[in-house]
């Protein structure tokens, strides 16, 4: 690997960590938005706490005059340098008054205050989290400095949406510039700068209030062009759901007179939720029928309610540093995808949790860039936004709520947001306040330090005479280079014992591991039973049980947890992809199950019928990973399953009649279900299948149904199924989301090569600066590893990578992660990748990426 550029960026260490030597008071922020340019004062009240110099961060700004207590300060009296500006010798209260310029119109980062959109649609937002208010003034922009915000705004009145945090106390004409207006806002709680919000824009909205279980009246306000206000509806009601959850659950009513939520298209990540004025990528607000399909949906009613519950988790209780980024993230994400099963089937739910988890952090675990919970150091902290961080930081939090139980969590939570409100505090805090009823709560510690997905090994032994059972367990780690030796964790092993004869549950049982190995007891087992293991996913690791085929088979039909269901045909899969096993017992279970399963629970039929996608299967490969291979393998279980219950597709599709659109738990898996037997019809040759296809694309009474007959036809290059991708083109043209998936529909075609990725990147409606439009391209081209992983393949994204860097730094280092496991491929792949990186390496710029391919390529000396 080539010598670190001398100009590497620094490393920061959550050793490091000192408390600001000022905190702030008060900040009265004055924004005048020009042609070409943003003028930004700030006036910023603060106390010493600790000894030391007076730091500020800034970046992209021209600063025009800084004045403290009334004095102005000359170039001698600070030092500006490294996106830092220092004062010496600061007295213990300071006003600092502070004017700079800004140039939001050429923010292509889309951090701090930008321009988005262009023409009649052009508005101007900001993302602040983690380190963009220093690049709208000098400010001691950290998580743990909390002040009161007074915002005013000022724009041409061609901008009549003047938005920001809190409750709008005064707005008007600006004197003398009766083409000019202003609003001032005003937040009253105290927030870290990561949280400050504002929107200069001209923008319809959708109105509606929620009385709290404290009497307060909120208003609730959903701004989006007025082209997609007839779309908010959803994400409004969702909104309503959410807040009466929170309090019905934990006991968190809203704190605010008003709760605002704007739609934005050009937006790097999916939502914010800044205090009072949550941002929101239109991917992740806007749904109707006709335009959105069921997925994406249920997902905007998901991240409505996951920007909502951070006004606790995460708002009124901060982060003390960026290394606790996974205290509110976590935790957040617990809550929403708790939310989300109770608003449909809770099995269904924790399949598509896991899933995620599996496909994405399980694969970030095995690679370069595995990184614990809570990192130990960072060089830029966007590139730790990861599944790492979200998904498995609220699977602890699922722990430690299993083991404590319903009562004893809240209790628990309960206490947290007693003793912690209005604070900044660390993982420590939040383990400390769940361990008041159990103290061994607090060895979940070690969840948050060490990396690596723990793999769970077992077999059983029964003694008949004794009428005991006795299970063996035990866990291991790999040692991610750079950390310390892994150490047993505490997992917990939800157990139970099926009757081979009746299929009935015996025992149920929570079982702790947390040693190296374990053996486990249970007595009055009066045969030998089928066991059950981790049911529901109640830890995040990998299981390797002394499993027959045919046990998981009889769990297949028995298991009355639909989790598991689903689970043990993912490890029959998983056998038969990975270890050659023999298809039988596999195809003889699903043939058995799935009539009678499709007609009690339709999504939980469709889902017994994935396979594990390329990429998780690839995460399960540690040298000579061969693409080809692998598609060959998962392409023939397919056919394999779709010829051996050809007899059952015509039968089940008829079962599952379009109607009239319902959005329902039921309404979306008889569709779920319906796309998924289509597809496999195709697979199988169903004569009339394709025409099935036409007709649903023609008669959709959903996007659902629709776009799930489009990709079907282009996956299986049905006759005209470009006049299909035509019509869809011209159906939606005006709607960019929809777009989207015209975009992503080819881009991630079974057949796509690199000639049709190279023609979207030129189509016209082709942005490269609208992430949603990026993604809708690069990142479904990833899902087909065989055309990645070529020559042409690697030209095309490292390319796209070295385009970004410039641009958008964040999107770019985020696209560059998905090659980190490069050094897993065969020969001669392998080789050629790694060419690849080497020749991106001279190229990048940005901090972002630099760190990012650092670990990539450093990849190759373990």
């Amino acid at each position: 690997m080539p010598d670190v550029p001398l100009h590497a960026p620094s490393k920061i260490s959550l050793t490091d960590y000192q408390q600001p030597s000022f905190d702030v008071e008060t900040v009265n922020l004055d924004v005048k938005l020009f042609e070409d340019h943003a003028q930004v004062n700030s006036t910023l009240k603060m106390v010493r706490q600790t000894a030391g110099d007076l730091v500020l961060f800034g970046e992209d700004l021209e600063l025009l005059a800084i004045t403290m207590n009334g004095e102005r300060l000359t170039a001698e009296r600070y030092q500006q340098a490294a996106s830092k500006l220092t004062i010496p010798d600061a007295p213990d209260e300071v006003t600092l008054e502070i004017q700079v310029r800004i140039c939001p119109q050429t923010n292509t980062a889309l951090e701090g205050f930008y321009m988005a959109g262009s023409g009649d649609d052009t508005m101007f937002v900001t993302q602040c989290e983690p380190e963009g208010f220093r690049k709208i003034t000098f400010y001691p922009d950290r998580p743990d400095v909390l002040a009161i915000f007074t915002t005013r705004l000022e724009a041409d009145k061609r901008y009549p949406t003047l938005l920001a945090n809190g409750n709008l106390i005064e707005a008007g004409e600006v004197e003398g510039a009766p083409d000019r207006h202003y609003a001032i806002w005003h937040d009253p709680t105290n927030k870290p700068s990561y949280l400050f919000a504002c929107v200069v824009a001209d923008l319809d909205v959708l109105t509606d209030s929620y009385t709290t279980s404290e009497g307060r009246n909120v208003l609730l306000e959903v701004y989006a062009k007025s082209a997609d206000i007839d779309k908010c509806d959803v994400a409004m009601q969702a909104l309503k759901d959410s807040m009466k959850w929170d309090e019905d659950n934990y006991g968190r009513a809203y704190d605010l007179d008003r709760y605002m939520i704007v739609a934005v298209s050009q937006f790097n990540m999916g939502a914010m939720e800044n205090k009072g004025l949550n941002i929101f990528n239109t991917a992740c607000v806007l749904s109707s029928p006709e335009t959105t399909t069921d997925s994406r949906s249920f997902s905007v009613k998901a991240i409505i309610a996951h920007e909502y519950f951070h006004n606790w988790t995460g708002n009124r209780i901060t982060c003390r540093d960026w290394f606790q980024l996974c205290l509110k993230e976590g935790f957040t994400v617990y809550r929403d995808q708790s939310f989300s099963a109770d608003q449909q089937s809770s099995a269904v739910q924790r399949i598509d949790d896991v899933a995620t988890l599996r496909a994405h952090q399980f694969a970030e675990d095995a690679g370069p860039l595995a990184h614990p919970v809570r990192p130990e150091s960072f060089v830029e902290i966007n590139n730790f936004y990861t599944t790492t961080v979200y998904e498995k930081g609220a699977e602890i939090v699922r722990m430690i709520a299993n083991i404590l139980g319903p009562d004893d969590f809240r209790k628990g939570t309960d206490e947290y947001f007693r003793r912690y409100d209005g604070q900044a505090v660390t993982v420590e805090d939040f383990l400390s306040a769940l361990s008041i009823t159990n103290d061994k709560i607090e060895d979940f510690i070690d969840w948050y330090r060490q990396p690596g997905t723990p793999v769970v090994s077992g077999h059983q032994d029964y003694d008949s005479a004794a009428q005991t059972l006795t299970i063996t367990l035990s866990q291991q780690t790999r040692h991610v280079s750079g950390f310390d030796a892994p150490k047993p964790l505490p997992i917990p092993v939800a157990t139970a014992l099926f009757d081979k004869n009746s299929g009935d549950i015996i025992v149920e049982r929570m079982l702790l591991l947390d040693q190296a190995t374990q053996t486990f007891e249970i007595e009055g087992v009066t045969s030998e039973p089928v066991v059950s293991l981790l049911r529901d996913f109640s830890a995040p690791v990998q299981l390797n049980y002394d499993y027959q085929d045919e046990d998981l088979a009889f769990l297949l039909k028995h298991e009355t947890n639909g989790f598991n269901r689903w689970q043990v045909t993912q490890m029959l899969v998983n056998r038969i992809l990975l270890q050659s096993n023999d298809t039988e017992v596999y195809l003889q279970a699903l043939a058995q199950t799935l009539p009678d399963l499709a007609a009690d629970d339709a999504m939980l039929a469709a889902r017994l019928l994935d396979i594990p996608s390329a990429q998780e299967l690839a995460a399960a490969i540690h040298k000579d990973y061969d693409p080809e291979l692998i598609k060959a393998q998962r392409e023939g279980l397919y056919q394999q399953l779709a010829d051996a219950l050809k007899d059952q597709w015509t039968a089940l599709y008829k079962q599952l009649p379009m109607q009239s659109y319902e959005d329902s738990a039921e309404a979306r898996g008889t569709r779920a279900l319906r796309n998924v037997v289509l597809d496999m019809a195709l697979t199988a040759n169903v004569e009339g299948a394709a025409e099935w296809a036409q007709q649903q694309y023609d008669n959709a009474s959903c996007m659902t149904e629709r776009f799930g007959a489009l990709k079907v036809m282009v996956n299986h290059q049905v006759a005209n199924a470009d006049d299909y991708l035509a019509d869809f083109y011209q159906r939606f043209q005006a709607d960019d989301l929809v777009i989207d998936l015209w975009f992503s529909v080819q881009a991630s075609a079974d057949n796509v090569s690199t000639d049709t990725i190279e023609s979207l990147l030129a189509h016209t409606d082709f942005d490269w600066n609208t992430p949603n439009r990026v993604r809708s391209v690069i990142s479904a081209f990833t899902s087909q590893p065989t055309v990645l992983w070529t020559p042409e393949g690697l030209d095309i994204y490292t390319a796209v990578i070295k385009k970004l860097d410039e641009s958008n730094p964040m999107i770019a280092s985020r696209l560059l992660q998905v090659l980190a496991r490069w050094y897993t491929l065969a020969e001669p792949r392998r080789q050629m990748a790694h060419e690849h990186l080497l020749d991106l390496q001279q190229y990048v710029s940005s901090k972002h990426v630099h760190e990012s391919l650092t670990s990539v390529l450093g990849a190759a000396s373990e």
